[in-house]
């Protein structure tokens, strides 16, 4: 005995599968929303103003920031134009994932004559380090350095 297709069935079957897609999609579209980061800026266009004459300024420094993770620390290492440590003024650093803001953390970071450390056991996986620095002149220094964590 077979039972018959009606049109009843073919119905639910539809309501039924397109229910689900949309199910599936607002969940998605709420977890995204709810675990992004946030703006950048609060004014792209004011900061968009002052972005050249921040870039020149940064660049005249000459600083290149390299990062890296071992033994349960993070290294962030400023070095010259001529390749030699840079001790920066103050130095403000947001360490976190690039997709949501759950593991963001602020480690205290400390100079060491070579480089700035701070004690962090990071996950692997690839880490953001969202700093700004102060350089002994007042020209602000800010860089989205990324950090690759492979044990």
């Amino acid at each position: 005995m077979t039972k018959e297709l009606t049109g009843r069935h073919v119905l639910m079957i539809f309501c039924g599968a397109f229910g689900i897609i949309i199910g599936v999609n607002l969940l998605l579209a709420w977890s995204a929303v709810s675990t992004f980061p946030g703006l950048e800026v609060k004014n792209s266009y004011v900061a968009s103003q002052q972005f050249d004459e921040r870039k020149a300024a940064q660049e005249a420094l000459g600083w290149t920031v390299r990062a890296d993770a071992a033994e349960g620390e993070v290294i962030l290492r400023f070095t010259d134009a001529q390749g030699l440590p840079v001790r920066v003024g103050a130095l403000d650093a947001v360490v976190g994932r690039a997709t949501h803001v759950a593991d963001d953390i602020r480690p205290e970071f400390i100079f060491d004559g070579v480089a700035y450390v701070a004690p962090v056991h990071l996950a692997d996986g690839n880490w953001n380090i969202r700093l700004t620095a102060l350089a002994e002149n007042g020209t602000q220094f800010s860089q989205r350095v990324i950090l690759h964590v492979k044990r």
